[in-house]
């Protein structure tokens, strides 16, 4: 008898966070993880299990992603399952934020998955099969003071991935999304922009109030492996579902039901952004 021919999963921004967690626990399962990152060669990912290996992905060059993509079926022989993860947060007042800086973080979080769905599709059509899980944001649902830009890819996120859900069922490529709260990893040290701007202080008492309030909602998060859970869920259950909310139902729940001025306030109240 055939032994079964193991899985294989595409993971981009795997070099740290939940890209890492993410590849460490399907390795783990026996399955086939390509570790993608912009500086594969500064990673030490590939020495964890003989099951993942490093490719170099920069999820704003098609051109990358496309001989990325190409380079790890070439390998692996087929990709069963892509995890776009990659993205990273541009926070601070709007006011301060740039236009080369509001279209970088779009060209990441959402045009940078738009890139790599693009790209492996035509793959899973032959296959006829597939899974595409996208890491989203709690923060693609509800809002909080300082995020307005990152918030708005992720709510992009949200929506496109609702519609490629409906579109691709006809192909067997199931689509879901991945929305966890605050998540104790080195994305707001390593993945985070601050938006300042010379001559701009209108905002200095208010950006003073949050912060520490936002720190400290950051350090209370979950640990990347909750999230890890939650893809693996994701790539491998059955059950038709698109949302999964790691660390975050409750407060995605509220968003839903609370009634919109009560909401505010309250979030206002938290975090101090009177």
């Amino acid at each position: 008898m055939t032994a079964a021919v193991a899985k294989t999963v595409l993971i981009t921004g795997a070099s740290s966070g939940i890209g890492r967690a993410t590849a460490e626990l399907f390795a783990s399962r026996g399955w086939n993880v390509a570790a993608t990152m912009r500086t594969p060669e500064k990673s030490n990912l590939g020495g964890v299990s003989d099951r993942i290996k490093l490719f170099k992905l920069d999820v704003t060059c098609p051109n990358s992603v496309d001989r990325a993509v190409q380079d790890v079926i070439g390998a692996c022989g087929k990709i069963d399952v892509v995890v776009n993860n990659a993205g990273y947060g541009l926070m601070g007042p709007f006011e301060a934020q740039t236009d080369v800086q509001i279209r970088r973080q779009f060209e990441c979080n959402v045009f940078g998955v738009m890139n790599v769905i693009r790209s492996v599709l035509p793959h899973m059509r032959d296959r006829q099969e597939g899974r595409i899980i996208n890491v989203g944001s709690a923060a693609g649902r509800m809002t909080l003071p300082l995020y307005s830009m990152y918030s708005a890819t992720k709510w992009a996120l949200d929506g496109f991935s609702e519609a490629l859900w409906l579109e691709l069922r006809q192909h067997n490529i199931k689509v879901k999304i991945i929305e966890p709260g605050m998540i104790k990893t080195d994305f707001f040290e390593r993945s985070r922009e601050i938006a300042t701007k010379p001559g701009l202080t209108a905002y200095d008492d208010f950006v003073e109030r949050v912060s520490p309030n936002l720190k400290a909602w950051e350090e209370a998060g979950a640990e990347s492996d909750v999230v890890a859970h939650s893809i693996w869920r994701a790539s491998t259950s059955i059950w038709p579902r698109l949302r999964y909310q790691p660390n975050a139902t409750l407060a995605v729940w509220a968003r839903g039901w609370v009634p919109s001025q009560l909401y505010v306030r309250v979030v206002r109240r938290l975090f101090n952004a009177w």
